[in-house]
C-alpha cells in the first residue's frame, strides 16, 4: 500500500473524510520539512472548529455553570495538551510529516506540535465534510475529556493568587529563568515567588505551561 493509501486507511478509520490527498497531507506536514505547505493554515481553521463546538457543548450541558466556570472548562479542553492528548490517543504521532532533524529532536512527541496538527486534522475535516460533520467528530474524540474533570478544578495560577491574598500576602510574581531547546521543541522553565514564603519552578514545553506547573508546584509546597 502506498503511504498515502496507509494514512488514508488510518484516517478514515478514526472517522476523517480522507479524501483529497493534497488537503490531508497538507493537515499533517510540519513546516521542519520544508515543503510550499505545511498545516498552519488548516491549523487556524480547525482551532475555531474545535472553540465553537466545545463552547457549544458546555452551554448545552453544564446549565447551572455560571460564564467563568464554562470558560475555565473551555480553556481546558481545547488546550494545547488536550489536543496533544486526543492526538496520541489516535496514532497522530506515527503519521505527522516532520522533517528529520525535527524528528531526531522529539517533535513527534511536542505537546505544541500534536495539539497544531489536531486542529489542522479538524480544519481539513470541516474543508472536506462541512462543519456538522466536523462538530460530530469533535463530539466523539473529546468524549472522554468533557465527561472528565478537564477544568472543573480551579487553575493553578487562580488558586495560587487566591491562597496569597487571603494570607495577605503580595500577589505571586513570575519569572522566566530559562529558554533551551530549538523552536520547535522549546522548553520554557518559570519561576514564581510569593515574598516572604517562598519560591518554585517548573519547566514545561510553553511559557503559559511552565506558570501554571509553577504555581501548581508552589501550593503543594507552600499551600
Amino acid at each position: 500500500m502506498s503511504e498515502w493509501g496507509t494514512t488514508r486507511s488510518w484516517l478514515q478509520g478514526i472517522g476523517f473524510a480522507a479524501r483529497d490527498e493534497a488537503l490531508w497531507v497538507e493537515a499533517l506536514t510540519h513546516g521542519s520539512l520544508g515543503e510550499s505547505r505545511d498545516y498552519q493554515r488548516l491549523e487556524f481553521l480547525g482551532d475555531r472548529v474545535l472553540g465553537l463546538t466545545i463552547a457549544e457543548w458546555l452551554f448545552e450541558t453544564q446549565t447551572d455553570a455560571a460564564e467563568g466556570a464554562l470558560a475555565q472548562r473551555l480553556n481546558a479542553l481545547v488546550s494545547k495538551q488536550a489536543c496533544a492528548g486526543v492526538a496520541r490517543k489516535i496514532g497522530v504521532p506515527e503519521h505527522v510529516r516532520l522533517g528529520r532533524q525535527a524528528r531526531d529532536d522529539g517533535a513527534a512527541g511536542s505537546d505544541n506540535i500534536l495539539g497544531d496538527v489536531m486542529e489542522s486534522l479538524l480544519g481539513a475535516q470541516m474543508r472536506e465534510a462541512g462543519f456538522d460533520d466536523a462538530k460530530t467528530l469533535v463530539r466523539r474524540l473529546w468524549a472522554d475529556a468533557v465527561e472528565g474533570d478537564a477544568g472543573r478544578a480551579k487553575h493553578p495560577k487562580s488558586a495560587l493568587q487566591e491562597w496569597a491574598a487571603g494570607n495577605r500576602r503580595r500577589p505571586p510574581e513570575y519569572a522566566l529563568i530559562d529558554r533551551s531547546g530549538p523552536d520547535h521543541a522549546a522548553r520554557f522553565t518559570v519561576r514564581v515567588s510569593v515574598r516572604n514564603v517562598g519560591e518554585a519552578e517548573a519547566m514545561a514545553s510553553s511559557k503559559q505551561e511552565a506558570e501554571t506547573a509553577a504555581a501548581k508546584a508552589f501550593m503543594e509546597r507552600y499551600g
